[in-house]
């Protein structure tokens, strides 16, 4: 009896061991801060959205009609009249379900916390979905194209497609050095090049470069009004157009140890996803992606993910020299693999199992 009862402790502390690396402890990833830890109640407009919290449909409240008209800004709700009516109706109900699904939120179809929050997010200013001034395709279910997929053509006979991009001379930001503002956008075209077969060479004149840089504020004339500080960042043009602009309002910042400003925005993160619009993606459903509308005060995402870079690649296929980096993974990619020689384990732990019952 004693041998017995002896052998089924060993057996059981053998099993222990082999189910604590069957079954190994899960590593958890770092726990980042929350994206936007700050107040964004800089802007006025979308700040005022934190009223319809927890709102749902047959709800009715006073200044919805300036939410639809934010949806309708973005290109979700297909309404081209300038008037709205203050109820949470079916079709409004259609219109945060599409937009839950396309931020990759939680879909309820409520104004939840998660939903306003992400709504009062500083963004880019160009459409996620169709609408009259930006056609959007979406061709998967993450990357997207502009209407038609346009994108720059070869005009030359070299091997890669040549593109120049110059500063405006009347229209730039005074704060940060011209050097400084030249490297962030060397890194940013650098980066996209290094991902397709496609050159970029900054050039003196503004007028003949096929990408032109420039700071605005406000109404500047291209039918795309900036609307001050953590509203609309930026906006850039479908391929071949080349304008580039970013708000003015915004306090830019290549970086933040330099800054104190809790509202500062990383120049370099713009930078890099208007340039993805610039040569013909649209935005992602990805949050790691670059591609992704929205980006926060004080938060740098300047690395190209597998999301983006698929999209690029698509367009214009491979640089020869582009190699695949862990840092381009992000969570919808990545995935449990099983280790070499595991089923070894299971095998083992199966007949210690049999072998107790046995017993």
């Amino acid at each position: 009896m004693y041998r017995y009862y002896r052998y089924n402790i060993l057996v059981f502390i053998l099993l222990l061991s082999l189910i604590q690396h069957v079954f190994p402890a899960r590593i958890l990833p770092p726990i980042s801060p929350p994206e936007f830890p700050i107040n964004l109640s800089a802007n006025a407009t979308w700040h005022t959205f934190s009223k319809f919290t927890n709102a749902g449909k047959g709800a009715s409240f006073s200044g919805m009609s300036e939410l639809k008209k934010y949806f309708q800004r973005f290109g979700y709700l297909d309404n081209f009249s300038d008037t709205f009516s203050d109820t949470f109706d079916d079709e409004f109900e259609s219109v945060v379900l599409k937009y839950q699904k396309k931020m990759g939120i939680p879909v309820t179809g409520r104004l939840d916390s998660g939903t306003v929050s992400q709504i009062m997010l500083p963004r880019c200013g160009v459409s996620d979905y169709i609408t009259r001034k930006h056609k959007i395709i979406h061709v998967s279910k993450k990357y997207a194209f502009f209407d038609g997929e346009p994108r720059w053509r070869q005009t030359s006979k070299t091997e890669n497609l040549m593109l120049t991009y110059a500063f405006s001379d009347g229209h730039m930001i005074d704060y940060i050095s011209y050097s400084e503002i030249r490297d962030v956008f060397q890194r940013s075209f650098g980066r996209w090049a290094s991902t397709i077969p496609v050159n970029f060479t900054e050039v003196d004149d503004y007028r003949t470069a096929d990408i032109k840089i420039a700071f605005y504020g406000g109404d500047h004339g291209d039918g795309e009004p900036f609307d001050g500080v953590l509203g609309v960042l930026a906006h850039a043009f479908s391929p071949e157009n080349g304008r580039l602009h970013f708000d003015t309002a915004e306090t830019w910042a290549v970086d933040f140890g330099s800054t104190g400003s809790n509202v500062a925005i990383d120049l370099e993160s713009v930078a890099t996803h208007e340039i993805g619009h610039i040569l013909g993606l649209a935005h992602s459903s990805v949050k790691e992606a670059v591609m992704y509308p929205s980006l926060g005060p004080r938060i740098r995402k300047v690395d190209l993910k597998m999301d983006d870079v698929k999209g690029i690649q698509t367009l214009y296929g491979s640089n020869p020299n582009f190699r695949y980096t862990p840092s381009m993974e992000s969570d919808i990619s990545s995935g449990y693999r099983p280790v070499r020689g595991e089923w070894v384990k299971w095998v083992t732990l199966l007949v210690l199992l049999v072998g107790v019952l046995v017993c």
